[in-house]
């Protein structure tokens, strides 16, 4: 018998609870999965409190790698010991073993390692989407990385900065600037002590940026507005501080003819041809060196609640990895 975490209830890290399942034979396009390595999101934290909905009792956790064990009787493109990962779900990565849909699977080059698969497949993608497509950052932009120390934010300052842009980002401690810095942040400003727009307006002498990529929501939301020039784009893609409240649309308009975008990883990635292509694009970066993988955190996949606890206490840097 194998073990998973399960709620069956929404609500605090409390509500996680490890137990056996039983796991049978892969069907028509599915494979076996046993899992060497689960990654973290902030998005498991929504679906464990309700605030992004999943049919209860459920599995948590969307990001996972590990080696196929047994494949189903239509399936030819991955055999037995075939080295996958994946991160649009479907829900229930928390698990030692699992079944999993083929067409979400991205087979592993031999040089990544399965905890740097685990801690990459995810973050790395939504920085892909955020800066190759949803706004393509150029040679000599100057934009702004909200948490530019977290897992998403860390691969976000380095990649843009692989690219030939300068990269402001907000902190909330000197050691998390220092870390940012580290990663390719040119300015880390650390917001607990300064306004990051006034920082933002005197690093761009009064331009604003282009582009404003926003994982944290409620706190942020607002004064990022002011951050842009003419014509710039929000792109909110997480809510670690809560959802920002409703907005009158006037104030775009006001505040310079904004655009304000909420993507997210499954619609960019909904088509098994834009995975592949992002995934690559994301393989290559990571193979050059422009980008480099840091996982801050590893604990045990039955402790997956000291891993909340910890995320949601901004207690992380970097990637948290869960090891079955």
């Amino acid at each position: 018998m194998v073990h998973a975490i399960r709620i069956h209830e929404t609500g605090g890290p409390e509500v996680l609870r490890w137990e056996e399942v039983e796991v049978g034979e892969p069907g028509p396009g599915q494979v076996r999965l046993r899992h060497t390595a689960v990654g973290l999101n902030y998005i498991d934290t929504y679906h464990r409190t309700g605030a992004y909905k999943v049919p209860l009792p459920s599995g948590l956790g969307l990001e996972g790698a590990g080696v196929v064990e047994a494949v189903g009787p239509d399936v030819t493109e991955y055999k037995a010991g075939d080295r996958v990962a994946y991160c649009t779900g479907p829900i229930g990565a928390y698990s030692e073993v699992r079944l999993m849909p083929t067409d979400k699977l991205i087979p592993l080059p031999s040089w990544i390692e399965d905890r740097q698969a685990a801690a990459m497949m995810l973050q790395g993608l939504t920085a892909q989407f955020l800066l190759r497509q949803t706004y393509v950052v150029k040679p000599g932009d100057t934009i702004l990385v909200q948490a530019a120390a977290g897992g998403v934010g860390q691969i976000l300052c380095q990649w843009a900065k692989h690219l030939g842009a300068t990269v402001i980002g907000t902190v909330s401690t000197d050691e998390k600037a220092e870390l940012a810095r580290a990663n390719g942040c040119d300015h880390p400003i650390v917001y607990t002590r300064e306004s990051f727009l006034e920082r933002v307006k005197d690093i761009t002498a009064g331009k604003g940026v282009p582009v404003v990529y926003d994982g944290v929501g409620k706190t942020t939301f607002m004064d990022g507005l002011d951050c842009l020039a003419p014509r710039g784009l929000m792109a909110l893609f997480g809510a670690a501080s809560g959802p920002v409240p409703p907005l009158d649309l006037q104030l775009l308009a006001a505040k310079g003819s904004l655009y304000v975008t909420r993507p997210t990883l499954f619609v960019y990635m909904q088509k098994r041809e834009d995975l592949m292509a992002a995934a690559a694009d994301l393989f290559d970066v990571v193979n050059s060196g422009g980008v480099t993988i840091r996982i801050g955190q590893t604990f045990p996949l039955k402790d997956a609640a000291d891993a909340h606890r910890a995320l949601e206490s901004r207690g992380t840097t970097g990637s948290t990895i869960l090891v079955p």
